[in-house]
C-alpha cells in the first residue's frame, strides 16, 4: 500500500535490530528518506546500504549513544546531514526485568535517562521545525506494561506508563500545529530483546525461559507472538495522511493480551 509518504523524511532511533530495523525498511518501502540512529555504527551502514540499493532513497547513518553525554551532538549531526525532519520514531530504549528488591536506583536512573528522557529530547530537538511547517509524525514505541503492570518487570513499566502520559500530553500540545504524536504498544514481539526478557523473567520468577515464553503465547488470544513488521505497519500508517485524524492514540499491537 502507497501512504503518500514518498519524500518525507524520518528519523529512526534504535533503527540497527529488531522494530527498530523493521520500521526503517517499511518507511523505505514508502519512499521515506531516512537518518538512521543507534549505537551499531556497522549495522546502521549495513542497512543504509541495503535500503538505498533497494528504494533509491537517502539513507543518512548518525551513530551514536542517545543516553550519552554527546546526545545533543548527535542529534544536531542529524539534522545537518538529512536536513529537515517530518517524522520522529521514537524507539532507542531497553530496560531488563527486575523486581522490588533486584532493581537498584542505577537501573532505575538508566531507565529513565535514556528511555524518557531519550524519546523528550528527540522530540524537543525536532519539534519546532515540525510545528513552523505545520507537518510532522511522532511515533513513541512505548510498551504494554505501560498499561499492564508487572512485578518482574518494575522500572521498564514505571517509564511506559510516563511515556504514555507524555505522548497524549505533547498530542494536546503539538495537535494545533498539526503535528500528531502517538504511542504504540508492543506486544512481546519475535525479537533478540524479547529473548533476553524471557530469561530474565524466567530468573526472577524461578522458572525456565521456555516456561515464561509459553505462559506469555498462552497469554495472547491469537496464540503466537508477533512479528515486527507487525508494529512497523501499524508505524507507517500512523504517519500517512490516512491517519491525519489520529492524534494522542496510544495503539496495542499485541495480538488481544490487553483486551
Amino acid at each position: 500500500m502507497k501512504l503518500g509518504l514518498a519524500g518525507r523524511c524520518a528519523v529512526v532511533t534504535g533503527a540497527s535490530q529488531g522494530i527498530g530495523r523493521a520500521i526503517s525498511i517499511e518507511l523505505a518501502s514508502e519512499g521515506v528518506n531516512l537518518a538512521l540512529v543507534a549505537r551499531n555504527g556497522d549495522a546502521l551502514r549495513e542497512l543504509a546500504a541495503t535500503l538505498r540499493s533497494a528504494h533509491g532513497i537517502r539513507v543518512d547513518v548518525c551513530a551514536g549513544d542517545l543516553a550519552g553525554p554527546g546526545m545533543q551532538q548527535l542529534l544536531g549531526r542529524v539534522s545537518d546531514v538529512s536536513g529537515a525532519i517530518d517524522i520522529v520514531i521514537n524507539n532507542a530504549g531497553s530496560t531488563g526485568s527486575g523486581n522490588l528488591y533486584a532493581d537498584d536506583e542505577s537501573v532505575w536512573k538508566s531507565a529513565i535517562d535514556l528511555k524518557l528522557m531519550g524519546y523528550l529530547r528527540v522530540i524537543r530537538h525536532f519539534a519546532p521545525g515540525m510545528t513552523a511547517r505545520r507537518w510532522g509524525r511522532i511515533v513513541n514505541i512505548i510498551g504494554r506494561t505501560g498499561t499492564q503492570p508487572e512485578p518482574t518487570y518494575l522500572a521498564g513499566g514505571a517509564v511506559n506508563a510516563a511515556l504514555i502520559n507524555l505522548t497524549r500530553a505533547l498530542a494536546r500540545e503539538l495537535g494545533p500545529s498539526q503535528v500528531l504524536v502517538n504511542g504504540i504498544n508492543p506486544g512481546p514481539i519475535v525479537t533478540t530483546r524479547w529473548n533476553n526478557i524471557i530469561e530474565q523473567r524466567g530468573t526472577l520468577q524461578g522458572n525456565s525461559g521456555i516456561d515464561t515464553h509459553q505462559r506469555a503465547i498462552n497469554s495472547i488470544p491469537l496464540g503466537r507472538l508477533g512479528e515486527v513488521g507487525e508494529i512497523a505497519g501499524m508505524v507507517a500508517f500512523l504517519c500517512s495522511d490516512r491517519a491525519g485524524f489520529v492524534n494522542g492514540a496510544i495503539v496495542g499491537v499485541d495480538g488481544g493480551s490487553t483486551s
